[in-house]
Parts: C-alpha cells; sequence; structure tokens
C-alpha cells in the first residue's frame, strides 16, 4: 500500500471541461454526499497577440456549479502551469472557495521572480495562495476527504489531488498513448519524475486517473480519464515495468527536440501569483517579455 490515506468506497462525481486553445482539462468535482465541489486546474482565455484576457472558459464553470447548486470550496492548482493561465481568483471572487498548490510553489516563485525580473514587491512565499500542500496533507470537500501526494519532476512544484477513487495528476501523466510529461522546465529532472510516477502506480489499481491535458496522439479523439491499472500496463513511456534508465534516456532525448509552450511567458506570470495578472508601476495589468531569459 501507499501509506496515503486512500478511501475507494466514496466515488466523487466528476465533470471535465476541454479546453480546445490549450489542450487543457478542467474539472469540478463534487463530494457524492454534499453539495461541496472542487474546481481542478481552470483556464483563463488569453489572445497572447492582442494583450486581451477574457473567461469564456471560466464562465462555463461558473455557470455549471451555480445551476447544479454547488458549493465550491476549494479551487486546486496541481501545479504552476506553463502552457494556460489559471482562472483561480475570477473564479473565487464569483462563488468563493480556497485556492490551493503545493507547497514548493516557493521554489518556482524563487526561480522565475529572477527570470522576469519581478523585484522584492514580488512576494515568494506563497503567500498568493490561501494553502500550500505539503506531502501527504489532507483537506475536505463536504464530507469528502482529499489528500495531496508530491509529484516533483515535470516542475518543482507538481501535486497529485486524490479524492476518494479519483486521482487529478497534473502533467505527472498523460493518457498512456500519450505518456509522460517534459522535465526540461528549470527545476524539473527525468528521474525524479520517473520517482513520482511510480508513486501514482502505486495507488490501487482501480483508482482513477484525470489528465490535465490530451493532445489526441495519431488523430484519436480527447481523452483524459484512465486507470492505475490501464497505465501500468499500457503507458507508453513507463508502462510494462520499464526502468528508470529507460525513461531518462528516452525523457533526455524528446525534451530535447520539443520547442517551448506557445504561452509560457504570460502563463508562468500569472500563475505564480495565483492567477493574478501583474501590474505596472500605475496599477495597470501589465506581462514582460523576457529575452534569452528561457
Amino acid at each position: 500500500m501507499t501509506g496515503y490515506p486512500v478511501n475507494m468506497d466514496i466515488k466523487p462525481e466528476v465533470q471535465a471541461f476541454f479546453d480546445e486553445a490549450t489542450n487543457t482539462i478542467s474539472y469540478i468535482v463534487k463530494d457524492p454526499k454534499s453539495n461541496a465541489c472542487a474546481v481542478i486546474d481552470s483556464v483563463m482565455d488569453i489572445d497572447y497577440a492582442a494583450g486581451r484576457i477574457t473567461f469564456d472558459h471560466a464562465d462555463l464553470l461558473i455557470r455549471q456549479i451555480e445551476a447544479q447548486g454547488l458549493t465550491v470550496e476549494w479551487i486546486i492548482e496541481t501545479h504552476v502551469h506553463a502552457d494556460h493561465l489559471s482562472a483561480a481568483p475570477y473564479i473565487q471572487e464569483k462563488l468563493g472557495g480556497k485556492i490551493g498548490v503545493g507547497a514548493k510553489i516557493t521554489v518556482v516563485q524563487d526561480v522565475f521572480g529572477k527570470v522576469f525580473n519581478e523585484g522584492t514587491e514580488f512576494q515568494r512565499d506563497g503567500s498568493q495562495f490561501d494553502a500550500l500542500f505539503e506531502d501527504g496533507d489532507t483537506y475536505m470537500i463536504g464530507n469528502m476527504q482529499a489528500f495531496a501526494i508530491y509529484t516533483p519532476g515535470h516542475t518543482p512544484a507538481c501535486m497529485v489531488h486524490v479524492m476518494g477513487d479519483a486521482a487529478f495528476v497534473g502533467d505527472t501523466l498523460f493518457m498512456p498513448d500519450g505518456g509522460s510529461a517534459r522535465c526540461d522546465f528549470p527545476g524539473g529532472s527525468a528521474e525524479t519524475l520517473y520517482d513520482s510516477i511510480m508513486k501514482v502506480l502505486a495507488l490501487p489499481d482501480e483508482t482513477r486517473l484525470f489528465m490535465c491535458h490530451d493532445y489526441g496522439p495519431g488523430g484519436r479523439e480527447i481523452l483524459w480519464e484512465t486507470t492505475v491499472a490501464e497505465e501500468r500496463a499500457k503507458n507508453i513511456h513507463v508502462g510494462q515495468g520499464k526502468t528508470k534508465e529507460e525513461f531518462v534516456k528516452f525523457r533526455t532525448e524528446r525534451d530535447a527536440q520539443l520547442s517551448m509552450p506557445k504561452l509560457i511567458i504570460p502563463s508562468l506570470q500569472v500563475n505564480m501569483r495565483a492567477g493574478e495578472v501583474p501590474t505596472d508601476k500605475d496599477g495597470n495589468p501589465m506581462l514582460k517579455v523576457p529575452v534569452n531569459g528561457l
């Protein structure tokens, strides 16, 4: 067993929302015995070329939550995303709830605070978030206990959040035919990611795993749900007993061929602030572009 407080008898209701612009899947997760829910990995829309931010995707989640009479208790970020902007503060303003992220957000803030030359006014202690999770920390969504597993490797602050028989894996894993996430961002490590994936695959076989991204490899339809057993058997990067050495060799070679995510520059600036857009000295929303900084 894993040593984590797994309860497979609790089966939360999970609603998925796919954002085509960023291939991100956001979730509303409802406690089966109350109207309490959590929002996982929300998306704020951006037209980067025009410098325009909108909230169509977040409004879709908000309408669903309101229509079902749910109460938002948590707005969870599985990690500091590099490919989409979080809508956490927008949803919190509309519906309440606490914004939570892994405690190692402070490492990300320190690294990218320097990249973006943020200065002393940018707090690097995670205080922009309402809760900072350590490995094994538990929290409640209505009557349902949830817990966080520390899964670094893609980034230093990645966490998998387990709610009953459902686990929200962020970028730690993709669908079996998608494999795993890149490890070449600052603070990433293929060796560490392999160990993190093994922690996830130590959960019970029937644990439902929900992805943060899917890209439809080979032109298949977009999917986001699988199981621990299926990942262990079929994942193209770690399944069928692939060794750490095999994984690290493949992952390192693959990452060297990848270009940067299209939205990495705005995403990091916003997401390390819990979804708030930075401002200039006059209080106007403003993003920076570091030259040769990434």
